[in-house]
């Protein structure tokens, strides 16, 4: 039995009757290509602001928090509130310039996995760590066939990854029967334990972001594909 097959045959069953209504996506590393920009972003950032006084320690720290509200993030490396607002800033700068250079980009496929999603009568939310002028700017990008789906910021839900606000939100704002027909769908262990902590029906992580198998299994993830172009058939092969 392969992998996929083996985290397919344990995963609990969702809603009822285990039926999927509701897909949350993560947007960097799972719907969007990251290739590194993040952190490249980050460092820019860091760099105007600090120099290079502690950049590779501040650097592995948001590799390890990759997935997590980034303001949040900056508050646990600096000491002031008005530090962390000040890198936040520089981050958010640095990201949308990269954006406007052209270097953002759908993840192959999950545009259509999207399309797919929706044919199928399911509902599709975007959530992210970004803040929504960041997170729109990201959306602008890419072209999507039918309508940019619904997408959910730290600040739309209270809290940000790795709680599980901004999936509790999505089920509310969408009307889902409940949050066992919830699938959340992200490429690092903060997306996995939001997932898990939110109840929902289907945790899935996938592997063209930040993380390998073992770390998104270890943090709760029912099964991992390569890739979120997978998950259509993935539902379709379950039944649910």
């Amino acid at each position: 039995m392969s992998e996929q097959d083996d985290g397919a045959a344990h995963a609990p069953q969702a809603g009822p009757g285990g039926h999927i209504e509701l897909v949350v996506l993560d947007m960097a590393g799972t719907t969007v290509a990251d290739d590194g920009l993040v952190q490249e972003a980050f460092a820019r950032a860091w760099q105007l602001l600090h120099g290079p006084e502690r950049l590779e320690a501040a650097r592995a720290h948001v590799a390890v928090t990759m997935g997590q509200s980034k303001v949040e993030v900056f508050r646990r490396l600096l000491d002031t509130e008005q530090e962390a607002q000040e890198l936040n800033e520089g981050f958010e700068a640095a990201y949308e310039a990269l954006v406007r250079e052209g270097r953002i980009t759908a993840i192959e496929g999950a545009v259509q996995a999207i399309v797919a999603l929706r044919q199928a009568g399911r509902q599709v939310v975007l959530t992210t760590g970004f803040s929504r002028r960041t997170a729109e700017g990201v959306l602008a990008s890419i072209v999507w066939q039918d309508g940019a789906p619904l997408l959910l910021t730290p600040a739309d839900a209270g809290r940000g990854r790795p709680a599980p606000d901004l999936n509790l939100t999505a089920a509310i704002r969408t009307g889902v029967s409940g949050v066992g027909a919830m699938a959340v769908v992200g490429d690092t262990p903060s997306d996995m334990l939001s997932g898990v902590r939110a109840g929902a029906g289907l945790v899935v992580g996938v592997l063209t972001g930040a993380s390998d198998e073992a770390q998104l299994r270890d943090a709760g993830a029912h099964l991992v594909l390569a890739s979120v172009a997978d998950l259509p058939a993935l539902l379709e092969s379950l039944g649910r």
